[in-house]
């Protein structure tokens, strides 16, 4: 259908002053003598009648459309994929970080709260952390205790660390993260500090987790935090990962476990609520555990590395 063509000298001058020029749409309205609002129309009907024709120019061709495939299979609010430079483990961590943080850094605001759990890809993002100043953030502790106190992938040492580079406030979970029976869980949150971070790291707007596999070829083996039995006892329950020491099965739901009664943490549907959750995580072996995390919904945003991210698209 052919532009009017008053309508559509208009709808060029506009389209021009904005696009080309940089005005801001009330800045366009003041030349013309029209509202920011009708301007703001106009703009619509000049990309309507193909007036503006937009072309995006990725940075990275390959990754941008493996991003976009990426989000619209797992129905994920963003895709992040780095290329390391070897598919060990360490490079591959190595890589994540740096693309975790500006994930990270554009999804705070000024006031918000970021609960971290524990691991050394979470770890490496607290690496590639730079200085900033946020002091009315607070970095929350979502589970309590896990690994040695000399581990950098220490729940405490990540929270810490994350609050000291961001210029924020820590709130650190007093207690070990997973501790001998229900009845000592039951007791420990029971007290009003444990109970009132717990509670924060719930209200948090932010969340950056690793996601596990019930191994002991990982972390869990290298921090002796669960023995063999314990591994095999989830593997036969269904467990296929894990978030915050919180296994899920193939559907994306928590394992039936005893494990579950001791763990002083968040709990996955508790996860799930928090408004943006950055999961972080490669390498082939733990495709399977990844893929049901996004299928569970249990992420909003993933960052892996690209040989992964095949894997989860081939599958």
């Amino acid at each position: 259908m052919p532009i009017e063509p008053d309508l559509g000298r208009l709808l060029y001058k506009i389209s021009q002053a904005y696009y080309e020029e940089g005005l801001t749409q009330k800045e366009v309205g003041e030349r013309f003598g029209l509202s920011r609002i009708k301007i703001s129309r106009l703009l619509q009907q000049a990309r309507d009648l193909q007036v503006v024709q937009i072309t995006l120019n990725p940075p990275d061709p390959v990754h941008s459309e493996m991003e976009r495939n990426l989000e619209e299979k797992y129905r994920l609010d963003e895709a992040i994929i780095v290329t390391p430079d070897s598919y060990e483990s360490d490079e591959i961590k190595r890589a994540i970080g740096p693309a975790a943080v500006e994930c990270l850094l554009r999804n705070l605001e000024k006031t918000d709260s970021v609960a971290v759990t524990w691991g050394s890809t979470v770890a490496a993002v607290v690496n590639a952390l730079p200085v900033e100043s946020w002091p009315d953030v607070y970095v929350v502790q979502c589970l309590g205790g896990i690994a040695g106190l000399d581990s950098p992938a220490n729940t405490i040492d990540v929270t810490r660390r994350m609050a000291e580079k961001l210029g924020a406030k820590p709130l650190i979970l007093p207690a070990p993260g997973l501790v001998s029976s229900r009845e000592l869980r039951d007791a420990l949150i029971e007290d009003a500090t444990i109970s009132e971070v717990l509670a924060s790291a719930a209200r948090c707007d932010v969340a950056v987790v690793g996601i596990g596999v019930p191994t002991l070829d990982g972390i869990l083996g290298e921090q002796n935090v669960l023995d063999e039995s314990a591994v095999a006892r989830l593997r036969n329950n269904g467990a296929v990962g894990d978030i915050c020491l919180r296994f899920y099965d193939a559907d994306g739901l928590p394992v039936e476990d005893e494990l579950n009664d001791r763990i002083i943490g968040l709990t996955l549907d508790q996860i799930k609520d928090i408004r943006r959750v950055i999961g972080v995580a490669g390498g082939e072996y733990k495709v399977d555990a990844i893929r049901v995390a996004l299928t569970g919904g249990l992420v909003d945003v993933l960052v892996t590395d690209d040989l992964a991210a095949r894997r989860l698209l081939d599958s």
